[in-house]
């Protein structure tokens, strides 16, 4: 029997606007979490999330929800950290990062101070520079400062399959890897529905008459799926907060999960002083373990070109 005295499943989100607080909506239907906390530099506009959430929770299972403070970073299971700067006129890409590079060191400078034990995700972009600089800041070991990384371009390729292929989204395993953005790629080699590889299913269905020029468009669109949303709506928050539901639900509950989260590499792929998206095991204390598959040749240089990007971006910053 254990005699552990029991922990509420806490997470904070630093940043109550759209993805914040759509991930705290996620949250707290899927009964993951038994405290909320968001914050905000808005105080107003975190309350105002609070209210709006705490007032459906007769429609969801218990939880409660509150305006967080720096002292809950302490006790949290998990800190998620959505918080950036908008681009401002004519300001450079490279000052705007500068900007958010400070608004990460703030936070994680924060979560250091009050000794947290926590699982950090980064969630703001660009979420692989934020989430190295995070780590670089924080100290910790690195599985326990992680990026959502390409967990939702990992979902958008599934579902682009399942819908051209004609099978239901739940039989096809796909990822997308690497930089979170123009240089990620598909990764087939890794790619299987039904239990069968993408070549031996294409065999089966002969549906496409050029199979190889299908999938370059299914990757291509996966590339362009924020673009589209972007033009239509102004930015992309629901598949978002469902992807940071399913990374919180493997750390939560320790499920030991494979997913395409940000993780910082230490030799794995032969690359170094980076973190991107790559298959990582998930569980309670961040990323137990970085899946180093052996990756054909055209998909190892694409991981190569993904990280040398960023590293790229990463050496023009001044992270301390």
């Amino acid at each position: 029997m254990n005699d552990a005295p029991w922990k509420t499943r806490k997470v904070v989100i630093v940043g109550a606007g759209a993805v914040g607080s759509t991930f705290a909506y996620t949250l707290a239907q899927s009964g993951l979490a038994d405290e909320i906390a968001l914050r905000d530099h808005n105080h107003e506009l975190a309350m105002g999330q609070v209210l709006d959430l705490a007032h459906g929770q007769a429609f969801f299972p218990s939880v409660q929800i509150r305006v967080a403070q720096a002292e809950d970073y302490a006790d949290a299971h998990m800190i998620v950290i959505t918080a950036g700067a908008k681009q401002r006129p004519g300001e450079s890409r490279l000052d705007l990062l500068q900007r958010n590079v400070k608004i990460t060191y703030d936070i994680v400078d924060e979560i250091v101070l009050q000794k947290s034990s926590a699982v950090v995700l980064i969630v703001s972009n660009p979420v692989d520079i934020l989430t190295y600089a995070a780590y670089k800041r924080s100290g910790w070991p690195r599985g326990r400062i992680i990026g959502s990384g390409t967990v939702l371009d990992s979902a958008r390729f599934r579902y682009l399959l399942s819908q051209h292929c004609g099978v239901d989204v739940h039989n096809v395993h796909a990822y997308i890897l690497g930089e979170h953005g123009d240089s990620e790629f598909a990764a087939w080699s890794m790619t299987n529905l039904a239990g069968l590889p993408i070549e031996q299913f294409c065999q089966l269905c002969s549906k496409c008459g050029d199979p190889h020029a299908a999938r370059n468009e299914v990757a291509e669109d996966v590339k362009n799926s924020a673009y589209h949303i972007i033009d239509y709506k102004g930015s992309t928050w629901f598949g978002v907060g469902l992807a940071l539901t399913r990374i919180a639900a493997a750390i939560l509950r320790n499920q030991h999960g494979v997913l395409t989260v940000s993780a910082v590499l230490e030799g794995e792929f032969g690359l170094n002083g980076v973190s991107l998206g790559v298959p990582c095991i998930l569980a309670q204390n961040g990323v137990e373990r970085v899946l180093q598959v052996t990756l054909p040749p055209n998909e190892q240089s694409a991981l190569v070109k993904s990280a040398a990007i960023l590293r790229e971006t990463i050496e023009q910053l001044e992270l301390a």
